[in-house]
């Protein structure tokens, strides 16, 4: 059913959006440096690896400047336009493609890129693989301004490794043994109310059995807010 769901919204979006994605293609083509997509190479389901479709933001070169495949707050390696793509969660759309041709799912664990992937416990990594990755996700939600856990971090890498990857994998473990059509069309709403509503709380509401997070990651978002 989740698979039907997935291949009828994505198809359908791909329809309707059309009239606003050629904007944003014609702009990335002209500006920055040209590049209006990005590959990247992610582990999806069973453990195969995917090519995700994202529009390019970063400069062509980044995965190999600064802090490599982490992006951290204020991120130079971002192009102008970029930030406001990555702000509106528009450089993630491409990703509908993926969706209709099976890689993803609308709902799931975030696709990883293998570096981090190899650093999940196995058992995590065995768990994940039963489900189709997702364009959103609890673990998209919880982590939708990732960026600001990683400010003013002496070693954003090592952090991210051994504060926000342990705690990620909790939560879509648990998303793995909770999901359901129901649980679905939740995390299809609240994707759409936190992108609206940035600073609301409603997500600590709907999934109050979440695991808990850890302090240091507590911390940050006491710091931010």
């Amino acid at each position: 059913m989740q698979r039907t769901l997935d291949v009828v919204f994505s198809f359908s979006a791909l329809v309707l959006l059309s009239p606003f994605l050629l904007p944003v293609i014609i702009i990335l083509r002209f500006t920055g440096e040209g590049e209006v997509f990005y590959v990247q190479k992610r582990v999806g389901r069973g453990g195969h690896e995917f090519g995700l479709l994202k529009f390019a933001t970063m400069l062509k070169d980044s995965p190999s400047i600064g802090s490599g495949e982490i992006t951290v707050s204020d991120d130079p390696r971002v192009l102008p336009f970029g930030k406001f793509l990555r702000k509106s969660k528009l450089n993630e759309l491409p990703q509908i493609w993926n969706i209709l041709v099976g890689h993803m799912s609308i709902v799931g664990p975030r696709p990883m890129v293998p570096n981090t992937y190899a650093n999940y416990p196995e058992p995590a990594q065995q768990k994940l693989n039963t489900v189709r990755p997702g364009l959103t996700g609890i673990g998209s939600i919880v982590f939708r301004d990732e960026e600001r856990f990683l400010i003013d971090r002496e070693n954003p890498t090592q952090f991210y490794n051994n504060h926000i990857i342990p705690y990620k994998s909790d939560i879509e473990i648990w998303y793995v043994k909770n999901h359901s059509l129901c649980f679905y069309c939740k995390i299809i709403f609240i994707t759409a109310w936190v992108v609206l509503f940035p600073n609301s709380k409603l997500v600590n509401k709907l999934f109050a059995h979440l695991p808990q997070m850890p302090e240091e990651l507590l911390l940050s978002c006491t710091v931010q807010s």
